[in-house]
């Protein structure tokens, strides 16, 4: 269940990359990323209001852990991602998100003192080279035009392994809708100030008074309540129930889930490359879940 469940979070987040790049052809970034976090956290609003009476209380301990976590949230990953992606394109932003789970493993090892275990390195190396094959196939390149946004995309994608990392206790500890809302209410709050320094006033007017058009407001509702609110809550509940290495892996997938999706809908026919790109990530990625059966 489990995993059906990541690989339907990774499908949402195949899809962000191609969404998030279509959005600031018309507005800033950051104003992407604030609508985006209004419609997540007025989703999650209305979730906490159904689920008040089981809604637990935040001990003063994790306090501090939960302002860390709503810093990595909007602040820096989401505005490092949907401003990356405005400067690089699709392919090379999965590309950087591919490497998210070696930034897990280094954040573990570095603030945890996890060890590097054989199967599960293996794994992660394995699933990222099947990657690799997959988006450079699909036109991932590093042209120097696209150097500053492939930065960004790569910040986006350590900020989101040090989410995954430090979110894990609070998962386990609190839920992994309660933990995300909270993040997310706390990212907003922390981002909002950020806006208004940059400064975007007459944008955020442009949007409200003159309107966006209609089919932005349903992509950056698309962003807000499903990749956002359902796979961040989807990521959050696998962390629950295993190891952070092993759901980060699941990121290589994207790109060959990508190409399923565009199989099915525009009827394109997978290469070669692919094929062998595809079966090496999937390779890792069973490595990767499957140490125990090693040992």
């Amino acid at each position: 269940m489990t995993f059906a469940l990541l690989v339907l979070q990774q499908i949402i987040a195949a899809s962000t990359h191609l969404i998030a790049k279509s959005v600031t052809h018309d507005f800033h970034p950051a104003t992407v990323v604030l609508w985006r976090g209004i419609f997540t956290c007025l989703a999650f609003a209305a979730w906490m209001f159904v689920r008040r009476s089981k809604t637990r209380k935040i001990e003063r301990v994790d306090y501090s852990k939960f302002l860390i976590l709503g810093l990595i949230n909007i602040p820096l990953n989401q505005i490092l991602f949907v401003w990356g992606v405005k400067f690089t394109t699709a392919p090379n932003a999965a590309l950087a998100y591919a490497l998210t789970p070696a930034f897990v493993l280094l954040i573990g090892f570095i603030f945890y003192k996890e060890k590097f275990e054989k199967f599960k390195t293996i794994g992660v190396t394995v699933a990222m080279f099947g990657a690799f094959v997959v988006l450079i196939d699909k036109g991932a390149s590093f042209a120097p035009t696209h150097t500053l946004g492939n930065i960004m995309v790569l910040m986006a994608s350590a900020s989101w392994a040090a989410y995954t990392v430090f979110g894990k206790p609070l998962v386990i500890k609190y839920g992994a809708v309660f933990t995300t809302a909270i993040s997310f209410f706390l990212g907003l709050l922390f981002f909002i100030p950020v806006y208004f320094v940059l400064p975007l006033f007459t944008e955020i007017g442009s949007v409200v008074a003159e309107g966006a058009p209609f089919d932005w407001w349903l992509k950056v509702l698309y962003l807000g309540v499903i990749t956002s609110g359902v796979g961040y809550g989807l990521w959050y509940y696998a962390l629950s129930r295993l190891e952070s290495a092993k759901v980060a892996v699941f990121n290589n997938l994207q790109p060959i889930l990508t190409t399923i999706m565009a199989l099915i809908i525009f009827g394109t026919h997978p290469t070669p490359l692919f094929l062998i790109g595809g079966s090496i990530a999937l390779t890792g990625v069973i490595i990767t879940q499957a140490k125990g059966l090693f040992k």
